[in-house]
């Protein structure tokens, strides 16, 4: 049987054949997964020889993200904000750009300590679990209008023993939500048609659509949650969204027109207009 270093440089080539620029790092956490291992203990093993049934399990495991399958739904799990969330086809894979959202919102609404929080559109739960993480008081109410990503979310509270903190609901976004919130958070779909055709297979075959997609040149989520929100925030409450690079100044209109006392458009670490934060 080949060693476990053979085995990285071999699939590492293949994975790069199909296009995958971080095809190193893949295999090697791969083959970390697969051994139970630290990334960094590979590298100290490398001489060590697989055995048999290792092979069987790593070799399927290496033809899925040779298939362009999202290296988060193959380990099954993905880190955000410091915490390990489980994640599979039910649900979007949490972005670095929402983690900033969130350290966003920690950094601007930190002093207010916010008591309820709602998080619409939550897919596996990240956004509500770190909050609730963060604003250890707080009581989040966390919706979807998928029941198979609110199953998703409510592994993801119970696995951190938040399941009376963070509360899960169906809903089409405010459809059945009946009380006023001092935060309302969403990374709700963004991306126009043409944006979505234009994605990685990763992400144009293996995610939810329905997560990322919106109409009107990919406002309408947007504009929608931002038309709604005045009615379940408390005064001096905070809207807080994640946003297509080009939306913000259609959303910049909306909120005049909604009576909102204030927005902030605010940027992501790529110095691309990304956050928008609107205050009641």
């Amino acid at each position: 049987m080949p060693s476990i270093r053979f085995v990285i440089e071999q699939s590492a080539k293949r994975l790069a054949a199909k296009g995958i620029p971080s095809s190193r790092l893949d295999s090697e956490l791969l083959v970390a997964h697969v051994f139970k291992m630290k990334r960094l203990e590979v590298y100290l093993q490398g001489d060590r020889l697989l055995q048999e049934r290792e092979w069987e399990v790593l070799r399927p495991l290496i033809q899925r993200r040779s298939d362009r399958e999202p290296l988060q739904y193959i380990l099954a799990e993905a880190v955000f904000a410091g915490l390990t969330l489980k994640v599979d086809r039910r649900a979007l894979i949490p972005r670095p750009e929402t983690e900033e959202l969130v350290e966003l919102v920690i950094a601007e609404r930190g002093q207010q300590m916010p008591s309820r929080i709602l998080d619409l559109g939550t897919g596996c739960g990240a956004i509500a679990i770190a909050l609730a993480v963060a604003f250890r008081k707080a009581e989040i109410t966390a919706v979807d209008v998928s029941l198979a990503a609110l199953c998703l979310a409510r592994e993801n509270a119970a696995s951190y023993g938040l399941e009376k903190r963070v509360c899960l609901i169906e809903s089409n976004w405010f459809e059945h939500v009946s009380r006023r919130f001092d935060l309302v958070i969403s990374n709700p779909p963004y991306l126009a048609r043409e944006e979505w055709e234009a994605t990685a297979p990763e992400i144009k075959h293996y995610e939810p659509r329905q997560a990322l997609v919106a109409s009107g040149q990919g406002t309408a989520a947007l504009l929608h949650i931002l038309g709604t929100a005045p009615s379940y925030l408390e005064e001096g409450g905070c809207l807080a969204l994640e946003t297509g690079i080009a939306h913000h100044e259609r959303l910049i209109q909306a909120s005049r027109r909604g009576g909102y006392a204030r927005c902030v458009s605010r940027k992501d670490l790529s110095k691309r207009d990304r956050f928008f934060l609107a205050l009641k």
